[in-house]
């Protein structure tokens, strides 16, 4: 069972449950899968866990009757389900909660009905009727439903039938016989009630010899089993779908009588054969249906040559009712094992592969018997050749021609175009899917590389090259399931080939993701991403709308000429995006977190949210068909929340680098507060030591490594399936330790960005005077350039004003930290950055614990290098392990090599940026 039918399953089974809340279907989908172990289903195992349950059952003649039930509508996986129920019988606290559940559940369902009840009243009624006029009343509607039983199920099962397959094949309708075919009962073939031979038997058959009764019965025999009335013997009124039965005149002498019994089972089996092929003759049943129906005819044929012959030696005088008996039980066992093929077929309603599977487990079933086994090996194969028709077309060209829905492989109506708009790959996973009652028994094993082959050959036959599959040959059904694995195999390597050296040479797979994808959205083209922000940071601080797209578009052009992406043969189908969401708003979006959180961002009106151009930036890249298999959209919007993720880290990193610049200005001036300046570079320091340290850890210790790994996996492939589980696995990697699928570390990482953004804009705040006054400064000296080489007295002249203007800069400087409250403020920044950041430390400790993600530690040795942070992490984890349960074993915070003192900073105060 793959991951997505796991996920499927616990998903469906927790609705029927209305199980709503809780864990959730993550816990119980990861406990599954740790827990699988592989099931055998034999007839020993099977039988066993029957006995037991019937045994534990208080009606255990309920259970075996509904097990038979469903036994013989050939119900998938039957066996399998009553082996887990057996298992259930063993376990006490499981089925003490599901007693309770049910009691639970009961008492609900009493209560919704007593409440409705409440509102419900009689109409009351003029007229009565009496208990007589009830009865007869009564009679006549079973009358009316007797008769109509038989025929209007069969027409309301052809109608959905037609209308199911014509919804499917909208531009191929179902053909239909003319209504003529089934209001002649003649033409079946089968007994027509009331139609005996002769209604005028003057003398009772009590009353003749031995030897004339004999001789009667048998002309009535032989009647009776080409599915007409005798003028002793005559067929019942058919209840429903029963098995027919036979009414013989009782004045037959004893003897004869119970001779006759034993012939009859072959009239009845004949006449549950013979409505069986007639009905399933009609289009709405299928192809496989028709083909068996036409073997089932075919035998039919040579049974009726059979009586022909007996009905000769009849007429000479040559057949006795012992000879008759005698020549008949070779085909009474025939005639047998269809009519049961046929009961099954009909109980079950059987089409295509489920019929198929039926036939090849009642052919198996007979193994020992080489007889019946010959003949279902004879229904059997008839029977697959055309749907062995289908599955040719679509494992050697690619190809669907399924009329009647009866292949394994169902084909949906979607444009290949959609996929570079839609979020996720629908084309792919969507377009085409398994119908599981449509698999055969035989070709369990092999269903998701039959899947695969068509697929793969689709693709190829949807880029307009021809596919001529080389190792093509006729499929032929057989009790050895090697010889068409071989095949399949053979065709799903030879598919596999074509698309992979499709995708990877003439495509340039590989290319395009290393190329384009890594350069631009991992942000791998340093120069291009200088160029590119040194261009467009005034036009991002804007709001979004008041952006204008074609001149960002403008300058991501000129960045891409102007650095060495120019070379990319690709550069032209990367564009702009302005989301209408933040980056956290996407992640919920695309993660499907469903709280209350989620629903109230996803429920909001994008016109509240003010964005800003750098929180709306991403790019986006035009992906082309069949490409857009692999860099489809849902791969798109994961690399796009790498990149506003890393692009955002850049834009705080250079305004703490401008910072840094402008702190660098004022060391100049001999400032009388210098101490209190001294703490704001410290705080300056710490930020940016953290935020180049995340944006190394993320590109070097996160998505480096994972691309090698990718670029290995990708040379190792050997089919698309590889590709896309390969790729996806890197991408899915990449979001997780970079912390994007951790709503919670996400959420301290954003602040600390916010903390870091606002200490930034204060701080260019408050240098903005000094920088206007000190470029006024370097205006005028080069104003004075201009006019030619400084003289000696000049110089002097520009060094006094030089020590002036800083003097007064470094009063101005004093006057406004006296005036604004700077101390107070810094301190204030750096209390927040210092929780925020013991916070996020701590909160990686814990989920690399817990979660055994080793790589987060790699974070807290590259932050905490020196242990500036480890006495206050170790305090933390003192504290919630005292708050823990008594039984709780404290857990270490791994702890980096040296400690320091607190009021140390990790970094040198007027280190300059790395």
């Amino acid at each position: 069972m793959s991951e997505f039918r796991i996920h499927h399953d616990v998903n469906e089974l927790l609705s029927l449950l209305r199980v709503h809340g809780g864990e959730g279907a993550e816990v119980y989908i990861d406990l599954l899968q740790k827990n699988r172990t592989p099931y055998v289903t034999t007839s020993v195992s099977a039988h066993s866990a029957k006995v037991k349950i019937a045994e534990f059952s208080r009606t255990p003649e309920d259970f075996l009757k509904k097990y038979d039930e469903l036994k013989s509508k050939n119900t998938r996986h039957l066996d399998s389900l009553v082996y887990l129920l057996s298992k259930l019988t063993e376990d006490k606290e499981t089925l003490q909660y599901l007693q309770q559940n049910a009691k639970e559940r009961a008492e609900l369902t009493a209560n919704v009905a007593a409440g409705g009840s409440t509102n419900f009243s009689i109409p009351s009624s003029t007229s009565k009727i009496s208990l007589q006029e009830l009865e007869e009343l009564r009679k006549q509607l079973g009358t009316v439903t007797a008769n109509s039983s038989a025929q209007q199920p069969l027409e309301l099962t052809r109608k959905m039938l037609r209308d199911k397959q014509n919804k499917k094949n909208s531009g191929q309708p179902v053909p239909v016989l003319p209504s003529w075919v089934y209001e002649r009962p003649a033409l079946i073939g089968d007994f027509l009630i009331g139609t005996a031979l002769s209604t005028d038997v003057t003398v009772p058959i009590g009353t003749l010899p031995l030897a004339s009764q004999e001789s009667m019965i048998v002309e009535d025999l032989l009647y009776v089993l080409i599915g007409v009335d005798g003028r002793y013997i005559t067929a019942q009124p058919l209840v429903g779908r029963q098995n027919r039965t036979f009414l013989v005149d009782p004045n037959l002498d004893l003897s004869i009588k119970e001779l006759v019994t034993r012939i009859l089972p072959v009239a009845a089996s004949y006449s549950a054969v013979t409505r069986f092929v007639e009905e399933k003759s009609s289009f709405e049943y299928g192809q496989v249906n028709h083909a068996l129906a036409a073997a089932m005819r075919t035998l039919i044929k040579e049974y009726m040559i059979l009586i022909t012959q007996l009905e000769h030696l009849q007429r000479q005088g040559l057949l006795s009712l012992q000879k008759l008996w005698f020549y008949i039980q070779p085909t009474m066992r025939t005639l047998e094992i269809l009519s049961s093929l046929a009961t099954s077929v009909d109980k079950g309603e059987c089409m295509g592969g489920s019929t198929l599977s039926l036939l090849h487990d009642k052919t198996f079933n007979y193994t020992g018997d080489n007889q019946a086994q010959e003949l279902c090996l004879y229904l059997t194969k008839a029977a697959c050749v055309p749907y062995f028709e289908i599955l040719e077309k679509w494992i050697y060209r690619g190809i669907i021609n399924d009329p009647y829905s009866e292949f394994m492989v169902e084909e949906h109506e979607l444009q290949k175009e959609k996929i570079q708009e839609d979020y996720n790959d629908k084309y792919w996973d969507q377009r085409y899917t398994v119908v599981q009652q449509q698999i055969p028994s035989f070709l369990q094993k092999m269903a998701d590389k039959i899947l695969s082959t068509g697929k793969y050959l689709n693709v190829v036959r949807e880029c307009g090259r021809d596919v001529t599959c080389p190792v093509a040959k006729e499929v032929i059904y057989t009790l050895k399931e090697r010889a068409y694995v071989e095949q399949i195999e053979k065709a799903y390597n030879y598919a596999s080939k074509v698309l992979l050296d499709f995708l990877m040479e003439e495509k340039e797979l590989v290319a395009h993701l290393s190329r384009s994808i890594k350069h631009y959205f991992l942000m791998d083209q340093g120069d291009f991403f200088v160029h590119f922000m040194d261009l467009t940071e005034e036009e991002l601080k804007k709001p979004v709308d008041d952006i204008i797209t074609t001149r960002l578009e403008a300058l991501l052009e000129l960045a891409l000429r102007m650095s060495t992406a120019n070379t990319d043969p690709f550069k032209d189908d990367l564009k702009i995006d302005l989301m209408p969401h933040d980056l956290i708003t996407q992640l919920l979006r695309v993660l499907a977190i469903e709280t209350k959180q989620e629903k109230a961002i996803i429920g909001a009106d994008p016109t509240e949210l003010t964005l800003s151009g750098l929180e709306a930036f991403s790019f986006d890249y035009i992906v082309k068909w069949p490409l857009s298999l692999i860099i489809n959209r849902k791969a798109l919007t994961r690399y796009q929340m790498l990149f506003r993720h890393m692009f955002y880290c850049k834009h705080v990193e250079r305004q703490l680098c401008n910072v840094w610049i402008s702190n660098k200005t004022a060391k100049q001036f001999s400032l009388h507060s210098a101490k209190w300046f001294a703490g704001a570079f410290t705080l300056r320091q710490r930020m940016l030591n953290f935020v180049q340290n995340i944006q190394y850890y993320m590109m070097f210790e996160v998505m480096e490594p994972t691309w090698h790994i990718l670029e290995k996996n990708l040379k190792l492939a050997s089919n698309i399936d590889d590709v896309l589980s390969h790729h996806t696995s890197f991408l899915d990697n990449c979001l997780k330790d970079c912390m994007l699928t951790n709503p919670e570390l996400l959420k301290i990482f954003s602040k600390l960005m916010s903390v870091c953004v606002m200490f930034t804009n204060c701080m260019q705040r408050f240098t903005q005077s000094m920088k206007l006054d000190s470029e006024m400064d370097r205006l005028s000296l080069e104003h004075g350039t201009m006019l030619g080489p400084p003289t000696e007295e000049e110089r002097a002249e520009e060094h006094a004003k030089k020590k002036l203007t800083n003097k007064l800069l470094a009063e101005h400087a004093d006057n406004l930290h006296l005036t604004s409250g700077f101390e107070a403020t810094i301190n204030k920044f750096d209390t927040n950055f210092s929780t925020h950041l013991l916070d996020l430390l701590d909160r990686l400790s814990v989920y690399s614990t817990n979660d055994c993600e080793h790589s987060m530690l790699n974070i807290i040795y590259r932050l905490d290098f020196n242990g500036f942070y480890t006495e206050r992490l170790e305090h933390m984890s003192a504290e919630r392990s005292q708050r823990a349960a008594p039984t709780t074993v404290p857990r270490r915070v791994p702890a980096p090599r040296a400690r320091r003192d607190l009021s140390v900073s990790p970094v040198s105060r007027d280190a300059p940026p790395a």
